[in-house]
């Protein structure tokens, strides 16, 4: 039966009561909301107090009625609220968001087909002999870097947001690749692509872009530089023409030093130098003549700053057709002094699902691996690669957006379409590289359009030049790999790292202000002169936090044995830990007589407390009605003396 509050001083006998009434907010029809253990709750939020600036909150919802009725409330206030989430979803807004062609294509222009055709050719041109190249990383048959090329480039173009994103394999890709597949073979690359694909696009759907928000700028340069000198440890064996073996950095390089007197000097003399003339032919790409009149320039500066330009975008492409060149006579008139690549299937790869099961012929009987045995064998590269292939892409969109804000939701969308649509052509799993992202860029692209010449290419290259694959050193590519990603260590960055928290200390310190909230402690009085204490957490309690703020509570309240005022202003939310420990904490104040108060309660954390109908679990909506409650007793307004 509800109590009024005239019921109040028959209720408890205690030298503080502790009050056992409810009462009907302010402005409300219906009963007041009842709970036969919870003991208060007040009318709504009176102005702010003028002496102790304390306020509430005014969004506490009382709903009267039984559990049919709150039902039924329920839903129809949910029926409007989905057709309004509907339609906003099938907004033009929305729909231009997340399939960004619809936005640009209808502005398309000639000049757009020209920066966009020039710009695709390019990055075609640079993205062949490092899809080649990455065979010797991700452990797998050369074409298989050219399958994963091709697709994605042309899926971009639909969904990718950012203009100057070459969809494809890296580096850094390739290599965890290689970690979580070992050596299986490319069916586990292949469904790898496919699971990839399938977390990026969950992450999409569900918004969770914001998670590259949390990885700090020396953390991934921390990464970054980490994984090129992996990259590059693993190409010293085709540069010095040996056999290596090895898993990790230490390993690998303990295999190169015992097998350098093996060392074929051909490979040595052909890598050493490949390495060399790129970077020589970088420099000369950085290199323009000064143009005096930008308006009208000198026609010899015009071609030479042109052929600079053409020197450095297109290095790799020009040194891997030398050296193929000169790979192509030698095998001619006898095989050659140096390693090459081989053979290279012809044509585009078939179309068709990723094996979820497979049997392989191994030492001679066949082996069965059925999906969950595959997914058990990629372990946790399946949440790793898409999140480093969403960090590697996002990088680009930083690095070109012009201060624009990146949509990191509809990047996850499009990489993670890209990823699938990779196996189902037998690719491994890509993403943004930021090589050939410069270069797109520095090429003048215009629109995502541009990927769609760069796929043209590779499907080319895979329909006609493959024969001619078999003649390029695996010196060249490996001098590919080296000069590319030599410039992704940041040794710049290790000062500053070393002077700054690392990511380890950061995490410590997040996960430390969790657990140990701080709590400020006031002695206050009402204008009647009653004293209590004034408790006020500065954040929310979950898990971590609760046992600490319990203990804190307990330590200051028994000492000073005067009725206690926990502040919840700054508590935003609670879990199941927080309502038990509030629980436990009210039956403690209960079981000494000693008064606890809970003012300012946010309606969310009040339904989570209520959960477990704590005892003595009493509620003030501001701090005037508590004043009003202290009135009720002019007398003794000090509990007993905690022995």
């Amino acid at each position: 039966m509800m109590k009024t509050m005239n019921d109040v001083d028959d209720i408890n006998k205690h030298s503080f009561p502790i009050p056992s009434f409810t009462h009907k907010p302010h402005g409300c029809d219906g009963g007041a909301h009842e709970n036969p253990v919870v003991d208060v709750s007040s009318s709504d939020i009176a102005p702010r107090h003028r002496s102790y600036g304390y306020s509430g909150s005014n969004n506490f919802l009382v709903l009267d009625g039984s559990k049919d009725t709150l039902s039924t409330e329920s839903m129809k206030q949910l029926l409007p609220w989905t057709k309004k989430k509907m339609k906003s979803i099938c907004s033009k807004k929305i729909l231009y968001r997340r399939i960004p062609i619809l936005d640009w294509l209808p502005r398309y222009n000639k000049s757009c087909v020209v920066g966009d055709f020039i710009a695709g050719i390019t990055v075609g041109l640079t993205l062949i002999p490092q899809a080649l190249a990455y065979h010797s990383i991700v452990g797998l048959p050369p074409e298989y870097g050219l399958y994963s090329s091709f697709i994605g480039c042309f899926i971009y173009i639909v969904f990718g947001s950012c203009k100057d994103v070459p969809f494809g394999p890296s580096a850094a890709n390739a290599f965890l690749t290689a970690q979580a597949v070992k050596g299986r073979g490319p069916e586990h690359a292949i469904l790898l692509a496919f699971l990839s694909g399938i977390v990026q696009l969950l992450m999409g759907f569900f918004g969770l872009g914001f998670i590259i928000d949390f990885v700090s700028g020396p953390v991934s340069s921390g990464f970054t530089s980490a994984v090129a000198l992996i990259i590059l440890t693993s190409q010293v064996k085709d540069i010095l023409g040996i056999t290596t073996s090895g898993d990790t950095f230490i390993a690998t390089w303990e295999s190169i030093i015992s097998e350098i007197h093996n060392t074929n000097k051909w490979d040595a003399i052909m890598g050493f130098s490949c390495i060399f003339l790129l970077l020589v032919m970088r420099v000369i790409g950085s290199t323009k003549f000064k143009v005096e009149d930008e308006v009208k320039p000198k026609f010899y500066q015009t071609i030479f700053n042109k052929i600079t330009w053409f020197i450095g975008t297109g290095r790799n492409a020009i040194l891997v057709l030398i050296c193929g060149y000169i790979g192509f006579i030698y095998c001619s008139n006898d095989k050659p002094p140096f390693r090459v690549i081989g053979n290279v299937p012809k044509g585009i790869p078939a179309f068709k699902i990723p094996s979820f099961g497979f049997e392989q012929v191994q030492n001679g009987t066949m082996k069965s691996f059925s999906f969950f045995e595959m997914v058990s064998n990629l372990g946790s590269g399946i949440i790793i690669v898409p999140l480093v292939g969403l960090l590697e892409d996002i990088a680009i969109c930083k690095a070109f957006a012009n201060g624009k804000p990146v949509d990191a939701t509809q990047e996850l969308i499009a990489i993670g379409l890209c990823n699938i649509g990779n196996s189902f052509v037998q690719g491994y799993p890509g993403t943004g590289a930021l090589a050939r992202s410069a270069v797109n860029n520095s090429s003048g692209v215009r629109t995502p359009l541009g990927g769609l010449y760069t796929g043209i290419l590779v499907i080319a290259s895979l329909l006609f030049f493959t024969p001619y694959f078999y003649y390029i050193p695996n010196a060249v590519l490996g001098a590919v790999i080296i000069a590319a990603v030599a410039f992704m260590v940041e040794v710049k960055v290790v000062k500053p790292m070393w002077r700054s928290k690392s990511i380890g200390i950061n995490i410590i310190s997040i996960l430390y202000h969790a657990a140990r909230p701080k709590l400020s402690f006031e002695n206050l009085k009402t204008p009647d002169g009653v004293e209590y204490l004034m408790l006020t957490p500065d954040r929310s309690l979950i898990f971590p936090s609760v046992d600490y703020v319990r203990n804190l509570v307990l330590k200051h309240s028994k000492r000073q044995g005067i009725p206690v005022v926990i502040d919840c202003t700054h508590i935003y939310g609670a879990d199941y830990s927080a309502a038990t420990v509030i629980h436990m904490l009210t039956n403690d104040f209960t079981s000494r007589n000693q008064p606890l108060f809970f003012v300012n309660l946010k309606p969310s954390v009040y339904s989570v407390f209520e959960g477990l109908s704590p005892k003595g679990f009493v509620v003030f909506y501001n701090i005037n009605e508590l004043e009003e409650y202290f009135k009720k007793d002019p007398n003794n307004r000090k509990t007993k003396e905690i022995i």
